[in-house]
């Protein structure tokens, strides 16, 4: 905690003040890998580079361990690659949301998983992050071979059904690993869809409702992208929006899946980014699908209501 002046007020996320001190407001609550005793579902936690320091979290189902001590040969199962939101400035593979989340999801899904832990902002400005979660995929990729460092990798997954998923400023992260991925290409991963939760997308000019939007709501979103990335050219940087992007055509995979909430301000921000999609050029297919009455990321905050446990189902299906 610092006693002087605030330098940024972006609160409930973050703050930080002129003495250069940084006070993360959520996110912060960490938990341990574990054997989820609800579920079966075995996590642990892995060094992908001491420098700069990115780690991840990996998870198995059950059903991996189920046919361990026999010699049938084991099933390779979808390899789901998870970005954390958080603004790029809180949250991390280890939260306790982000852990109850993925024991659920893998368990559901039956799908081996990679929750990154990429670098934050203010302390590592944009593009550490995007950086780092490049890194983590050269990393996965990799075990491709069967002959990585990690052997939950070699050995359950299936680097042909690989997917990405992320909420808020992950999601963000998962569309611009996806158009990476397109361009530069990933060795040995195929890359198969992804899967944007309330992305964090923004723009100078408002798109949908936002011409409504309070101008304070909308400043605050432009306001955390320039805190989160000093070296910005604005709210139009291609990263942050993808209409602006010319390689958006170039995204990697065959299938998108986004979701938006009627009350959030990123709503029509995800909405444009179909259309914009589907007029790219890009030969896919993009499905949007909108909770009404919900607000941003509602399903970290109320994770067992019908509509958050109809986006797990719809996520549990698209991942299959």
């Amino acid at each position: 905690m610092s006693n002087e002046e605030l330098a940024y007020d972006f609160s409930p996320i973050i703050k930080v003040y002129k003495d250069g001190g940084v006070e993360r407001l959520k996110g912060t609550d960490i938990v341990p890998p574990s054997t989820d005793p609800k579920t079966g579902v075995q996590s642990k936690d892995v060094v992908i580079s001491q420098e700069p320091a990115i780690s991840a979290r990996l998870y198995i189902p059950k059903s991996t361990t189920a046919t361990t001590t026999t010699s049938a040969p084991q099933t390779k199962l979808p390899l789901l690659i998870y970005f954390h939101g958080g603004g790029f400035c809180i949250g991390s593979s280890s939260s306790s949301t982000y852990h109850s989340y993925l024991n659920a999801l893998v368990s559901e899904a039956n799908v081996v998983a990679v929750s990154v832990d990429y670098r934050l902002a203010p302390e590592h400005p944009l593009p550490a992050a995007y950086d780092d979660s490049w890194a983590a995929l050269k990393w996965v990729a990799s075990h491709s071979d069967g002959n990585g460092s990690e052997d939950w990798l070699n050995r359950f997954a299936d680097f042909q059904r690989v997917f990405f998923a992320g909420d808020s400023a992950g999601a963000n992260i998962t569309h611009n690993m996806a158009v990476k991925s397109g361009s530069v290409r990933l060795v040995g991963v195929k890359l198969i869809g992804i899967v944007l939760v309330h992305p964090y997308f923004w723009g100078t000019e408002p798109v949908g409702a936002e011409l409504t939007t309070p101008a304070d709501a909308r400043e605050f979103m432009a306001a955390v992208w320039r805190f989160a990335c000093p070296s910005t050219s604005g709210s139009d940087d291609p990263v942050l929006n993808p209409g602006k992007d010319p390689k958006l055509k170039q995204l990697g995979c065959v299938k998108v899946l986004v979701f938006v909430a009627e009350k959030d301000v990123l709503k029509d921000r995800g909405w444009h980014y179909s259309e914009t999609l589907k007029r790219s050029g890009w030969n896919g297919d993009v499905e949007v699908i909108e909770a009404e009455g919900e607000g941003h990321v509602f399903h970290w905050i109320n994770p067992t209501c019908d509509n958050a446990v109809a986006m797990e189902k719809k996520i549990v299906a698209f991942l299959n």
